[in-house]
């Protein structure tokens, strides 16, 4: 895990935050599909294209992007409610240390 530290520092400053190229190109894409997806185009494909992001990456983060954009919205209408910190703590801890179980 990364800690809350470090991604807090990554999303306080996305602009400056350590990470690759070409996840920073697919960022102003996946904003896009958020906030105005209506509007995407083909040339909003071309910079994260032009850094050598394959077709099969910009797929995966765009299924990433919409299926977190589906749990926020329904997390929305349903009014779900964050649990404190200590709950996402303890799942962590849980998940670590037993994994996925089914």
């Amino acid at each position: 895990m990364l800690g809350n530290e470090v991604i807090d520092n990554r999303l306080a400053g996305l602009d400056a935050a350590p990470i690759g190229d070409k996840a920073r190109a697919m960022l102003p894409l996946l904003e896009k599909m958020t906030r105005d997806h209506g509007a995407l185009a083909p040339d909003d494909f071309a910079a994260v294209r032009a850094l050598g992001v394959t077709e099969e990456a910009i797929t995966d983060a765009l299924y990433v992007g919409y299926l977190f954009n589906i749990i926020n919205r329904m997390a929305d209408a349903l009014v779900f409610e964050v649990g404190p910190q200590a709950a996402f703590d303890s799942g962590a801890k849980s998940l670590l240390t037993r994994g996925y179980k089914l």
